[in-house]
């Protein structure tokens, strides 16, 4: 019998047990559970304090409600007052309120969520749930999915989000068919501001700073005014020459084109001309946010809430490359890069909410700009060729989201209705991507081989190339949930879902070269000189040169890109499902749906006049599925519960993994390109959990969980002239399995004496285990189209191993003293991850690791009152123990560094005032 039947069976076979009974004991309405029954107002009467006493979770304990909407209906606790959503919910959730995300002391979301079980980030905020990488998770804003403008992820970073427009943040990690089925390893949904209880402004700034960075030396280039903004003012633009040659649709062969003009707009010093910096100066952020609310109709509540900041951090990385020459990591290449990073962040919201009765209405509107400066100089030692390399790179990168969306919430009586609908739109701009490269010999033997020359002739000794690229993705999506409460142990949820995304991404790479007779001693100018104005006419004046006594030499551009300069990509999908909440029993639930998706996914490659080109590198995915999940949740006694849970789920490629177009990550220092041939991964998920709670929101959780993938997608490298390569490829199947244990304690210390009286121990940890293993058999073949297409799959995976992104051990502890009545906090907060493996590699040579170790965190808040107005201070200390980063490859006994570097120790001080 096929996965699919077993697991439709073992539903069916769920249902069947199942007997109407008694009436609902909780009522949590969220899109997850379906329509709640009705409260059972027998469970109110005992006091908390009785229940705290006996050891036990009392029923009506108070617990702050958090704000959260997902599809199919905000949850909101109302059977047994048990506000804690982690309980009442009917999936596993991890929910970070206010308080919560303040506690960590993190400026963004990202941050935030590794305080979660089984939650980390790699790279720049991709969330990695329970060792999935960010293409099985699914990222939510209000219930509505988001575009993303990094073009290696579909799913966007979300270190973009500061953490002070957030109200909330839901991490499901059991499937509920009220989501959409791109559901590996979980899904994020952030809930923003809406409706304030009071008017208020808050006012905020801050600064900080690293033992690595500030204060310390560091590069960078001019680049325009408005950097520091986070904009910039048009001088990376293309000039006219550029520009009219890039509407043209011509080669750059075509005579008609005027090289010498656009190599003379090309050589602008201050895009090109690396400066020192000798004190790097500290990071900053300011920020205002202001809300209000008033009565509106008889029993109504508008409010407006409106936020803007902006920050400007540093970051220095001097950073060890290396590369194997083959499977003993004997040295090809070792060198070092030290590179200064500078980021601007500009974000802006406008919330604007109803509240009428039982009825919740929604406007959002978010901006969020996110600009890299980047300025780098490495010095890399080829073994192999016995020469000695300088790359000089700038760049400037850019990526912003532009999103608007609309919730409504509304109530009527058994009847509920959610309606949600959004645009969002994604950009991502990286113009002017420069890098000059430098060579000299090892063993010199002429008059200049051993200085350091650019003779800009296509690597041989030297290298100069430019890049002009930019992405824009649109989204618009909309979806209608109705739920209807049949019995007092019956809800119903039907809905359906449309969403419609598009992406151009273009990128045109110029290779600048000499040609003739170039003179070496022009090979030693810096690179502003090498495309300063009088030497590129100098190279078309040859009555100048014949008179100088120098060439004949004359220079040409080379596009690199010209095969594939553009991609258009689309993914339509609609989807439809029905859910069903049932108690046969009092104490025992019942979440059981099935989701239906049809999809497609297209990549068609553009010539460079902007129309399809016929290219073979083009996809076409037409797929449909049904999604089927049910989770059965039985409260064994008042403070224990357990919970099963099956479904099915899918990953699809994202649209940079299918685009055959190089792209540098300056993160990683990898160059990437997609491949075309990558297909739909398709998961089945097991998961068993126990619960135990007690007074004061304490509570105890282990559970297990199962996943086995069909096709999951992985990434592989390949070293090359300097460069690390990385593809992807589809392996054959894997499996991943593991168990979590959380444990929250908070114990009140009133009885220490007075100082005490409003004071609190709160001692969070989480732990998880995970094992992943990739299955490789004899005659599973992989399609690379680029490598050749199909062939054997042990040519890029080894059986046994495990996947990407996969940390065996994660664990996060957090000990803390708060002030109930105030606020005063002081937490220290420890996280732990064990290596992984972040790219497989090819030709035998070892996978490429990293291990991120252990870091300790210190956040101090205290809340102060000075001249009437309410101030917040707030003190950080991250990475106290130093722990660096590494990224290496290694063979038991020999190891090799290929992004390594140390992180330092950073500090920041912040005050915020209320009024």
């Amino acid at each position: 019998m096929s996965t699919g039947k077993q697991l439709t069976a073992l539903l069916l076979l769920t249902t069947a047990l199942t007997v109407p009974g008694a009436a609902f004991a909780q009522d949590a309405s969220t899109g997850a559970e379906g329509v709640p029954a009705t409260e059972n107002a027998t469970t109110e009467a005992a006091p908390a304090q009785d229940a705290a006493a006996a050891g036990q979770a009392p029923d009506d304990e108070a617990f702050e409600e958090p704000e959260i909407s997902v599809p199919g209906g905000a949850i909101v606790v109302t059977g047994r007052r048990r506000q804690d959503v982690t309980r009442a919910s009917s999936q596993v959730v991890s929910v970070l309120d206010s308080a919560s995300i303040a506690r960590t002391g993190e400026g963004d979301i990202a941050g935030a969520l590794t305080r979660v079980t089984g939650l980390s980030t790699v790279g720049n905020g991709l969330v990695y749930v329970r060792g999935l990488g960010d293409r099985y998770s699914l990222a939510l804003l209000n219930g509505l999915p988001l575009p993303s403008p990094q073009p290696l992820s579909r799913v966007v970073p979300l270190d973009i989000f500061p953490t002070s427009i957030i109200a909330s943040s839901l991490v499901q990690k059991t499937y509920s068919a009220n989501f959409p089925g791109e559901f590996g390893g979980g899904v994020i949904n952030l809930t923003t501001r809406a409706v304030p209880d009071d008017s208020f402004v808050k006012v905020s700034a801050g600064i900080s700073g690293d033992t690595e960075t500030t204060f310390g030396t560091g590069y960078s280039y001019y680049g325009s005014d408005y950097d520091w903004f986070g904009f910039d003012d048009g001088r990376r633009e293309p000039g006219p020459a550029l520009q009219s040659f890039l509407d043209s649709g011509r080669s750059m062969t075509d005579p008609d084109v005027d090289q010498q003009a656009i190599l003379t707009e090309l050589g602008d010093p201050n895009l090109i001309l690396l400066q020192s910096i000798g004190k790097l100066p500290v990071n900053w952020s300011a920020g205002i946010t202001a809300g209000t609310s008033f009565d509106a109709f008889s029993d109504g509540r508008f409010g407006v809430i409106a936020t803007a900041s902006l920050s400007n951090k540093y970051r220095n990385r001097f950073i060890t490359r290396q590369s194997a020459l083959n499977g003993e990591l004997d040295l090809d290449q070792t060198g070092s890069q030290f590179q200064t990073d500078q980021r601007i962040l500009a974000n802006a919201m406008l919330g604007l909410g109803l509240e009428v009765g039982e009825h919740r209405f929604r406007l959002t509107n978010l901006f969020i700009r996110d600009s890299l400066k980047r300025a780098s100089l490495a010095q890399i030692n080829d073994l192999t060729d016995d020469d000695d390399d300088l790359f000089q790179n700038t760049g400037w990168y850019e990526r912003q989201l532009l999103d608007s969306q609309f919730v409504g919430e509304m109530k009527f009586g058994d009847l509920s209705v959610d309606m949600r609908a959004g645009y969002a739109q994604t950009q991502r701009e990286a113009p002017n991507e420069w890098e000059f490269v430098y060579s000299r010999d090892i063993n010199p033997s002429g008059e200049l081989d051993g200085v350091y020359l650019n003779l800009q002739n296509g690597g041989q000794r030297g290298r100069t190339t430019v890049a002009f690229s930019d992405l824009t993705e649109d989204l618009y999506y909309g979806g209608l949930d109705i739920s209807y409460r049949l019995a007092n142990w019956l809800g119903v949820t039907v809905g359906g879902a449309y969403t419609d995304t598009s992406r151009l991404s273009r990128r045109r790479e110029f290779d600048i070269r000499t040609t003739g007779a170039y003179p070496q001693a022009f090979g030693a100018f810096r690179p502003d000189n090498l495309l300063g104005d009088s030497l590129i006419a100098l190279g078309y004046d040859s009555a100048a040169q014949t008179a100088a006594g120098i060439g004949p030499f004359s220079y040409t551009i080379i596009e690199t890109t010209a095969a594939d300069p553009a991609f258009s990509a689309g993914l339509e999908i609609k989807a439809g499902y029905a859910q069903a909440r049932l108690e046969p029993t009092t104490g025992v639930s019942l979440d059981v749906g099935a989701r239906y998706e049809d999809a497609t996914q297209v990549v068609v490659p553009l010539g460079l006049d902007g129309l399809p080109n016929g290219s073979v590198n083009a996809t076409l995915l037409n797929n449909d599925y049904w999604l089927p999940a049910a989770t059965l949740t039985w409260e064994v006694a008042n403070s224990l519960q357990a919970r099963l849970n099956a479904s099915k789920t899918i990953a699809r490629p994202q649209f940079r993994e299918l685009i055959l177009q190089t792209y540098y990550d300056p993160e990683t220092n990898r160059q990437f390109t997609g491949n075309p041939g990558l297909v739909d991964s398709e998961l089945t998920n097991y998961e068993a959990r126990l619960e135990y709670y007690w007074g004061s929101g304490s509570r105890l959780s282990a559970a297990g969980f199962y996943k086995d993938i069909k096709n999951p997608i992985e990434v592989f490298s390949s070293f090359n002239d300097n460069s690390v390569v990385s593809r992807f490829a589809n392996a054959p199947s894997a499996t991943l399995y593991g168990a979590e244990l959380e444990v929250q304690w908070n114990k009140d210390l009133y009885n220490l004496g007075d100082w005490w009286d409003s004071k609190r121990l709160v001692a969070i940890a989480n732990y998880t285990y995970t094992q992943s293993d990739i299955s490789v058999q004899a005659g599973d073949m992989v399609n690379v189209p680029e490598l050749g297409g199909l062939q054997a799959a042990t040519n890029f995976f080894e059986d046994g191993t495990a996947l990407t992104g996969q940390s065996d051990h994660i664990a996060n502890v957090q000990l803390g003293l708060e002030d109930l009545d105030r606020v005063s906090q002081l937490t220290f907060l420890f996280n732990y991850g064990s290596k992984r493996v972040i790219s497989r590699s090819t030709l035998s040579r070892p996978d490429i690791l990293e291990n991120p170790g252990l870091t300790i965190d210190f956040v101090a808040r205290q809340g102060i009152r000075l001249a009437g107005t309410d101030l917040e201070v707030k003190f950080e200390a991250r990475n106290l123990t130093g722990r660096d980063h590494f990224e290496y490859q290694t063979t038991g006994t020999t190891r090799i560094e290929n992004n390594s570097y140390k992180v330092g120790r950073s500090f920041s001080l912040s005050v915020s005032a209320e009024f």
